[in-house]
């Protein structure tokens, strides 16, 4: 969707932001390749990038995460996964994660996770996000999620014990999204069938349009684009919490 520039006001220059990538390439059974969603990465990275955040890439095996080779088609291409290509820095910083299981929650004031499919099979289960999520939420800092990247959610618990979803209201990938993209019968789990059967209050817009959610601490996006959205959710949310120090 085209983006508008508006002015807003910068972070405070040590505020620092994790982004948390799925290590996971495979589809599944069908022998093709998945991994994270290039626009769901590059939207975010440079809004946080150029509101001044400090940022810290990870993956649960660290180095290169694997790239949806159909977020890499042409028809996928958006300014900013033009301007990541172009960029030396960030390829070099996304070739070279942090091991997810050596961060913690204190390092950072909030965490952001992009989509693509592999989450469903690593992240969703990766007992350091799961920890890193509960961390973050327990020391009142946010947990941003976009597209099937809020599969991350379901074993992540909120004050009190409970599941985090539950009673909230999020969203994420939909069963009808699922559906015409053909992996309804290859994905581990229906990402809107999981945050409602663990008490959350989904919503969704049309199919592929953007869709963003923010209930408290939890930020949550429908699909690619809504990463951007998303992102600047985030920031908002960060920037309200400064102004108020």
């Amino acid at each position: 969707m085209p983006q508008t520039t508006t002015h807003r006001s910068p972070l405070e220059h040590h505020t620092h932001i994790l982004m948390v990538l799925t290590s996971h390439g495979q589809l599944g059974d069908t022998g093709r390749k998945t991994g994270f969603w290039l626009e769901e990465f590059a939207a975010p990275y440079y809004a946080f990038q150029d509101a001044g955040a400090t940022l810290t890439l990870a993956s649960p095996l660290g180095g290169q995460p694997p790239l949806d080779p159909k977020s890499d088609e042409d028809s996928s291409q958006t300014e900013a996964t033009r301007r990541f290509k172009a960029d030396a820095a960030a390829q070099f910083a996304l070739a070279h994660t942090v091991k997810l299981s050596t961060l913690r929650a204190t390092g950072f004031d909030a965490v952001f996770y992009p989509g693509g499919h592999g989450p469903l099979w690593d992240l969703a289960q990766d007992a350091a996000s799961i920890a890193l999520i509960d961390a973050m939420i327990a020391a009142g800092k946010p947990v941003a999620a976009v597209c099937h990247a809020p599969g991350v959610l379901g074993h992540a618990r909120g004050l009190g014990g409970q599941a985090l979803v539950k009673g909230k209201n999020v969203t994420g990938f939909t069963n009808t999204e699922e559906e015409a993209a053909g992996l309804t019968r290859v994905v581990p789990f229906l990402v809107e069938d999981m945050l409602t059967e663990r008490g959350g209050h989904f919503t969704k817009a049309a199919d592929w349009q953007p869709h963003v959610v923010v209930d408290g601490l939890l930020i949550t996006g429908q699909n690619p684009a809504s990463s951007a959205p998303a992102a600047q959710a985030l920031l908002t949310h960060l920037r309200a919490r400064q102004a108020t120090k």
